[in-house]
């Protein structure tokens, strides 16, 4: 009898600590909400009052048009004597130049690679309601929920690396919309987000603009 009963308290204790489990799991992989990016000089200038605006000042009232046309008599024409010794000498001077030598741009033999980060930085707007908001998700980590209906997810962010032309953030997202309580959401972005050109690569949706603002760690 006593055998039976520490099996039972066993078999009690284990299915307690698998249902944990379970539950940590399932709340590990729920996606969070949406949380603002620290932006103090943003803040500072919202919060800053406009310069009240300079009184701009009317010109002065100009003559009255005459009411018969005034004839306007053409300049005479300039003629440039030439002389031939000028010109022999600055033909001279063209002949002596010399030919300005061109220097190639130096190329590295083997291209720089872009240095991976640990967060892509997101902007996002509700068209609706005008709620704006700049967020991070982490690469491989936990879903973002903005707006209690898109979810985002990074796969990569990226920067260029100093001996490319332009320098930009790139970010490889994976965006749906998913209403809260409900199981199945419904993909409407999934590529690269170029910081460069948000209108080209981002989320273009009726009622949603997304795109990448940068990469950090």
């Amino acid at each position: 009898m006593k055998i039976r009963r520490i099996l039972l308290g066993a078999a009690s204790v284990a299915a307690v600590l698998s249902a944990g489990a379970v539950t940590a799991s399932v709340l590990q992989d729920a996606p969070r909400d949406a949380r603002p990016v620290q932006d103090p000089i943003g803040d500072i200038l919202r919060t800053t009052p406009a310069q009240p605006s300079v009184p701009t000042e009317t010109p002065p009232a100009g003559a009255p048009a005459p009411r018969s046309p005034v004839a306007v008599a053409p300049a005479p024409s300039v003629v440039i004597a030439e002389d031939a010794a000028v010109e022999e000498k600055a033909e001279e001077e063209v002949a002596a130049e010399k030919p300005v030598a061109t220097k190639a741009i130096d190329q590295p033999a083997t291209p720089a690679r872009r240095q991976r980060r640990k967060f892509a930085i997101i902007q996002a707007i509700d068209k609706v309601t005008a709620e704006t908001m700049k967020f991070e998700v982490e690469v491989g980590g936990r879903p973002v929920r903005f707006n209690q209906n898109l979810i985002f997810a990074a796969r990569a962010c990226e920067v260029t690396t100093p001996d490319e032309l332009t320098e930009d953030a790139i970010a490889y997202m994976d965006v749906s919309l998913q209403p809260r309580g409900r199981q199945e959401g419904r993909q409407i972005f999934r590529g690269w987000m170029f910081a460069s050109s948000p209108a080209v690569s981002g989320v273009q949706n009726p009622y949603y603009d997304a795109w990448v603002v940068g990469c950090k760690n």
